[in-house]
Order: structure tokens, then C-alpha cells, then sequence
């Protein structure tokens, strides 16, 4: 059943809009005169894709449609709960689109829904906006499906993107300080280069006596910014559009992304990260019946650096051919130690979901200690930046007056 979007007057007059499932518009708008709403406009969600949908049989994603990680993750626990009720997919998917307040998550769900009841299956009818139901979302849906647990999958998945957007939303909270401090920070320095100094050096030049060194270093320094502050802004503004040109050329990030992998610090944040995610989704894939190596293919996906990306493509190159996992990821050099012990314990035992949870957890938690002691550290040594930059334009705006005074007595 197609959905329409309308837009009707209630009875006050006040302008009413919404997605309404119905055979034809004619009859949208007889539910609507049913609800003591006047139609204004009704129309079909998005016609001109889902006509070509019919003739092609291809996918759309009406305006590259996205779901927050947030967004993805509440209407996938709302889905999970229901089906764990006894609901169907259908019936599922009409319950949670009436409940969100989003005009474009309804618009989603009603879409997938009408997908669901033409005979299609859900993760089938999820491809429909494969921007907000990443390759992930959907494998781990169809495997769902033909194992008959799908509200356990659907379950795993709101964790998986719950502990996803939490571990972002602690990250972009510790970043708020030193981000703040670092403006505060900036933004005084160029106050006090570009218009304190040079009132000072008006005074200091009608006294005719020879400057310190530091006075005429902070003088140098006051100059560049007053002449070329504006330049080099525009510099460094032009400089990052153009790296960010450069990480579009695929030779260029992948040489960029393995430097990353050598590099202290950088090195083992991106490892963690990368390798956490890649663990969790080869654990959520596995143990909702994915083979190892289809899951090994869409978690390579999900690695941001492309240059482990590539090492887990050739990885599944070598399990494919009859390789063990461990062996496969080991020979690439990249991946922890204890991840690889961990897998091999796990596929000894049999238990090999379970590791993967606990390897991913463990190189989370790892990251996120790292990061929460690098973060801790950049607060006060911003402090000691600023207080000393401070301190050093004072003490050579003091030096001459110090001296004059001398000279006087």
C-alpha cells in the first residue's frame, strides 16, 4: 500500500500535515474528511523514485535520507520490543511510526512498511534508504530473518548503536574544554599582538633608548600579525580544503592512513578504535549466522582507516581459502596481540562470538582510557601555553619601563 504525504486544515483552521497509507489519494482523502480534516494537498512520498522503483527494481533513499545514530537505535530497541510481543514486521513498523515525532523517520518507516507488505522482506525492504540502514543494519537483519530470531538480532543491534553513539557523546563532551580553551587562547594572543603591543610601541619610540631583545621579538611578532594574520588564516583555511582534497585521492589516503599506523600515540588510538569496531561487527554478524567470510566483508566496511581495511580484505582472501581467522589477521602485522590470542581461544573453544564481544569491549575500553588521559592532560597544559604567552608580552612590555626608570634615577 502506497503512502501519501498531505497537508489538510483542521476545524480551527490550523494547517495539518503527515504520511497516510491508502490505495489511492481519492481515498487519503476520504480518511482525511473522516478525521474532520480538509485536504489541501496529497500526494505520493517521493512518485517519481518509486515509479522508477516498479520499471528497475532498484533502491532509492528519497534526498540521501540519513537516521542519527541515536535516531537508528531507538526505533530499532522500539522494533525489537515489539516483535519480542508477539507483533509482526508490518504491524511492528506501522506502531513505531505513529509513535516518532520525526516527519522523516515516519516517512521512512511508512515507505519500509509498504515494501514489507508488497511481499518483500524487511531487510529486502530496508534497502530502500541504505544511507539510514547501513550494509551492517541489513545483513544483520537478514540474518535475523532466516534464523527466526529476529528480535534478538534487532535487540543486539539497538546495543551495538546505543554503545555507538554513548562513546560518541563522551568523546564530543571532553572535546567542548580543551576546544574552548584553545579559542580563548588564540583569541587573546591576537587581541594583545595586534592591539596592545603596537600602542605600547608608540610610547617606547618617543623615549629614543635601545629596546630589550624580548621587547623587540614581541614588536617582530606584532608585526607579522597586524601585516600578515588575515594572509595566514587564509592560508591554513586553503591548506586544510586542499589535504582534504588530497584524502579523496585513494593512493594518497592509503599511504596517509598506513603513516597513521606508525605513528606513537595515533597509532594505537587508531588501531583500538578500528579494531574494536571491526570485532563487535564481526561478533553481532557471526552469532546472528552471517558465514565468516560474507561477515568478514561487511566488517571490513566499517573500518575507517583504509589501509587495515585493505589487510582485512586480503584476511578474508586467505580464511576463504581455508586459512583460520587468527592466522589470516596475524600475517598482516597490524592487528593487537591480544586480540589475536583471544580469537584463537575462541576458535579452539568454539566460542568464538563471545570472544570477539569481549576483544571488542576490551580495545574500547582501551581507547577510551587513552583518550580520556590525553584529553585530561590537553585542559592544563592549554593553561600553561596561554599563562606563559601571557606572561612573556608582559615582561617585554615591563622591560623598557624597568629601564626608563632606572635611567631616570
Amino acid at each position: 500500500m502506497p503512502a501519501y504525504e498531505f497537508e489538510a486544515l483542521d476545524r480551527k483552521g490550523r494547517s495539518k500535515k503527515g504520511i497516510i497509507e491508502g490505495d489511492s489519494a481519492r481515498q487519503v482523502r476520504q480518511i482525511l474528511r473522516d478525521r474532520t480534516l480538509a485536504p489541501l494537498k496529497v500526494e505520493l512520498t517521493s512518485a517519481a523514485s518509486q515509479k522508477n522503483l516498479s520499471k528497475t527494481g532498484a533502491s532509492f533513499d528519497i534526498f540521501g535520507s540519513r537516521l542519527s545514530v541515536s535516531d537508528r537505535a531507538l526505533v530499532t530497541r522500539q522494533l525489537a520490543t515489539l516483535i519480542a510481543a508477539g507483533l509482526s514486521v508490518e504491524e511492528s513498523l506501522f506502531a513505531v511510526s505513529k509513535q516518532t515525532e520525526s516527519a522523516k523517520t515516519q516517512l521512512m518507516l511508512v515507505t519500509v512498511r509498504a515494501k514489507v507488505m508488497e511481499g518483500y522482506s524487511f531487510a529486502r525492504s530496508l534497502q530502500e534508504y541504505p544511507r539510514a540502514f547501513p550494509p551492517l543494519y541489513r545483513a544483520t537483519v537478514e540474518a535475523g530473518e532466516s534464523s527466526g530470531h529476529l528480535e534478538q538480532v534487532l535487540n543486539q543491534l539497538a546495543d551495538f548503536s546505543e554503545a555507538q553513539y554513548a562513546s560518541g557523546l563522551r568523546i564530543q563532551q571532553a572535546m567542548i574544554y580543551p576546544v574552548l580553551l584553545l579559542i580563548l587562547t588564540v583569541a587573546i594572543l591576537a587581541g594583545l599582538l595586534g592591539y596592545v603591543v603596537p600602542d605600547i610601541v608608540d610610547v617606547f619610540a618617543d623615549t629614543g633608548q635601545a629596546l630589550p631583545a624580548l621587547t623587540q621579538m614581541i614588536i617582530g611578532a606584532s608585526d607579522f600579525v597586524m601585516n600578515y594574520g588575515l594572509l595566514m588564516v587564509v592560508m591554513v583555511v586553503f591548506a586544510a580544503l586542499g589535504f582534504r582534497r588530497l584524502l579523496a585521492v585513494a593512493a594518497f589516503r592509503l599511504k596517509f592512513d598506513q603513516r597513521m599506523l606508525h605513528i606513537p600515540i595515533v597509532a594505537k588510538m587508531s588501531r583500538g578504535r578500528n579494531t574494536a569496531q571491526f570485532a563487535s561487527t564481526l561478533s553481532i554478524l557471526s552469532s546472528s549466522g552471517v558465514p565468516l567470510v560474507d561477515a568478514m566483508q561487511i566488517s571490513g566496511g566499517v573500518i575507517s582507516n583504509t589501509w587495515l581495511r585493505l589487510q582485512v580484505k586480503e584476511a578474508t582472501v586467505k580464511v576463504r581459502e581455508g586459512s583460520s581467522l587468527q592466522s589470516a589477521l596475524e600475517q598482516s602485522g597490524y592487528f593487537p596481540p591480544m586480540m589475536l590470542y583471544m580469537i584463537a581461544s575462541g576458535e579452539a573453544s568454539g566460542e568464538l562470538d563471545q570472544m570477539l564481544e569481549r576483544v571488542a569491549k576490551h580495545m574500547q575500553q582501551d581507547v577510551e582510557v587513552l583518550l580520556a588521559t590525553l584529553l585530561s592532560l590537553i585542559g592544563p597544559l592549554m593553561l600553561v601555553f596561554m599563562g606563559g604567552a601571557v606572561f612573556t608580552i608582559v615582561m617585554a612590555i615591563l622591560l623598557p619601563i624597568i629601564n626608563l626608570n632606572q635611567l631616570v634615577v
